[in-house]
């Protein structure tokens, strides 16, 4: 086993989940409204995205990124839809409403919908096809077990970023009133509104 591949995994992982964009947007709001599991979840979903297309990258599957890319625009709509509606259920929740959001069925929900938003984001299969392409990480040549442990210290350091911010957003939540937590709500679905709204300006 080659640690390196696994460092550089880790290192790409954390970086390309650390920059806040809309997911980073719904998990520090659901980590403020419903609690740090939610928002931990939440972050794993995208953290499984961004392994899938770790694995393209790193087993060197350029068919499945052309065709990702060609479908960009479709993808890209798609997801800003997605945004748009999560945005506006965000804007109009009620704080009152989010005790139970953290339990069953509602982390499932959760954890699908970064997970998706993730995969219809054709700039995150650019980014990675770019990464490892400069560090010489495109194709393993068939050395699918470094591909492999390249692709999980891509999740592990994703899904490290995601525990940091829950974590310590979580510390934070018990200083919100219900009032904080309506603001959180307003200001949070407005800002994933507008990622949505310029997603599909850019399409069109």
């Amino acid at each position: 086993m080659d640690i390196t591949f696994l460092l550089r995994g880790l290192a790409i992982g954390f970086s390309i989940a650390a920059p806040v964009g809309p997911i980073g947007m719904l998990c520090i709001r659901r980590t403020l409204a419903e609690g740090r599991t939610s928002g931990l979840v939440s972050g794993l979903g995208a953290a499984t995205a961004d392994a899938i297309y770790g694995c393209i990258a790193g087993f060197g599957l350029t068919f499945i990124s052309n065709f990702l890319v060609r479908q960009q625009i479709w993808l890209q709509l798609v997801g800003g839809a997605f945004l748009c509606y999560l945005g506006l259920k965000t804007l109009l929740a009620q704080p009152v409403e989010q005790a139970a959001l953290a339990k069953g069925s509602r982390l499932i929900d959760a954890y699908a919908s970064t997970f998706f938003l993730t995969l219809t984001n054709p700039i995150t299969i650019l980014s990675f096809t770019a990464i490892f392409a400069g560090l010489g990480l495109a194709n393993t040549k068939g050395d699918y077990a470094s591909a492999g442990i390249l692709v999980l210290g891509v999740f592990i350091g994703s899904a490290l970023w995601w525990l940091l911010l829950s974590s310590g957003l979580g510390i934070l939540r018990g200083k919100f009133n219900q009032r904080g937590l309506q603001w959180v709500n307003r200001i949070s679905g407005a800002i994933i509104t507008g990622f949505g709204l310029f997603a599909l300006l850019g399409a069109i």
